[in-house]
């Protein structure tokens, strides 16, 4: 029985809902491979009832099996792409906000050129 967990309990409902369709995007990708839960169970070295967990979207399941069925899919990249810095259009934004409205240069014989 999965344990209970505060952040899973009081997840926004948005949340959630992304969860729910990452499990049903893993069970696709696994039935268009053809592969029974029982195989993938045993590549990702974890129960069959924890394939199902995952792939019926239980917010409980944790980080290590959703990176383990991504590698067993070949799509571990796609992991490492989740909050990559280049593609945070609002953390990039903030850095913007950050920068000053004016520059000066440097006064003196500081200049070498």
């Amino acid at each position: 029985m999965p344990r209970s967990s505060r952040a899973a309990s009081g997840l926004p409902p948005q949340s959630q809902r992304a969860i729910a369709q990452l499990g049903k995007d893993i069970a696709l990708a696994r039935r268009r491979r053809k592969l029974p839960q029982r195989l993938i169970a045993e590549r990702m070295l974890v129960s069959v009832q924890t394939v199902q967990r995952l792939e019926a979207g239980d917010p409980t399941v944790g980080l290590a099996v959703l990176a383990s069925a991504l590698h067993v899919f070949g799509m571990t990249q796609r992991l490492a792409a989740l909050v990559a810095p280049d593609t945070d259009l609002a953390g990039i934004s903030e850095d913007l906000a950050r920068l000053p409205k004016t520059t000066h240069a440097v006064s003196g014989d500081g200049l070498d050129f």
